[in-house]
Formats: C-alpha cells, structure tokens, sequence
C-alpha cells in the first residue's frame, strides 16, 4: 500500500551571525522531520527569494544588517500575509515584542536560542501552518490583499470600487474567490479569517 507523501517543510532563517545560521540549521534539520532550512545574512536576500520561492516560515532576527527584522515582518505581512514570521532578538524589551506582535509575528523570543524553548516554537508554527485551510497553497494576488484590506475595514464593494478605481463587478469577483480561498461562509467569517491570517483595520 502507498504512503502519501508528507510535504517537505521550508523555514528561512534570517541572522548575519554565520555560526548561529548553522547551529539553528543543524538543530532544526535534525529535530524536524521531513524539513529545510534556508539561512540568509540579511533580510533583503530572505525578501528577494520570497518573491519566487515558497515558505512555510521565516525566522529572522531582529537586528540586522540593512533591513531589519521588524522591517521584513512588516514587508513579508504586506505581500504574503498568510505566512508565519517569528522574530528573535538578543536586545528585546517589552515595546519592540509588543510592535512584533501586534504587526503580525506568531511570537517574539530573546536570545540565546535555547533548543527546549525554540523547537516548541517552531513545531507550532508549523503544525498551524500545514493545519491551515489558508496556507495550503492558496497564495493571494496583490489585487486580493488589496481588497481584502479594504474589507477588513469594513468598506463595501461600493465604496472599494471607488478607493480603488475599479468596477463594482470586478470587487465582487474578487471577494468571491477571497471567500474560496480562505474557506470563509460569509463577509463575517471572512474578516475573521482576514485578521487571522494578520490583517488589521490599522494597515
């Protein structure tokens, strides 16, 4: 009798410190089962790959060169907002983990990294993921994520089609594959899922 084959899980992880890039990749290669690691020194690079290649989840330091973490979470939630970002940071305070959490991260941990704190982490994130309707796949286009902020807000087509120059019919089409891609039964259910996913009226 076949097996199904499990799907392969992909983490980018993002820190200029080349020795904790292969430590965290050793730890996570050899503690996850069926999973790659993909390491980069700086947020750009992780951004620049994104836009071509599929994640499951990104893990990125807080201080870095050039972009920085906050940044990238920020970016990473305006282009895929339906992909998990968790951030760490050897200089954490309350008000940076806050600004992470509200902007979308599924948490926010100091460093060092310890392995009976971090793996747990981890393996949440991605069993949400791979348990989720929304990541299965079901990448939104820029004209979705564009509509469905708008939603969130609480607009109408009506007024969505004036914000945005468009048609009446072409707002409805895409709420109705908004609704199918998210799995949401009504406008309720689909800001629900819309804010799960990390949209927020404040976008």
């Amino acid at each position: 009798m076949m097996e199904t084959a499990t799907r392969k899980s992909i983490i980018f992880f993002v820190d200029d410190e080349t020795q904790v890039c292969r430590a965290v990749s050793q730890t996570l290669s050899s503690q996850l089962e069926n999973c790659e690691v993909r390491c980069f020194d700086d947020g750009d690079s992780c951004l620049k790959t994104l836009r071509h290649t599929d994640c499951d989840l990104v893990i990125a330091d807080v201080n870095l060169p050039g972009t920085s973490g906050l940044e990238l979470l920020d970016r990473v939630k305006w282009g895929r907002p339906q992909l998990s970002v968790l951030l760490f940071s050897g200089y954490a305070d309350v008000p940076m983990a806050v600004r992470a959490i509200k902007s979308g991260a599924v948490d926010f941990i100091e460093k060092p990294l310890d392995e009976a704190t971090f793996l747990p982490l981890v393996k949440n994130a991605l069993k949400k993921c791979h348990s989720d309707d929304i990541a299965k796949g079901k990448t939104l286009t820029r004209s979705e994520i564009k509509i469905l902020r708008e939603v969130v807000k609480g607009k109408s087509n009506k007024e969505i089609a004036t914000d945005l120059r468009r048609s009446v019919r072409t707002v409805e089409n895409h709420r109705h594959r908004l609704m199918h891609k998210l799995g949401a039964k009504n406008a309720v259910d689909l800001v629900k899922r819309a804010v799960r996913i990390g949209f927020t009226i404040d976008d």
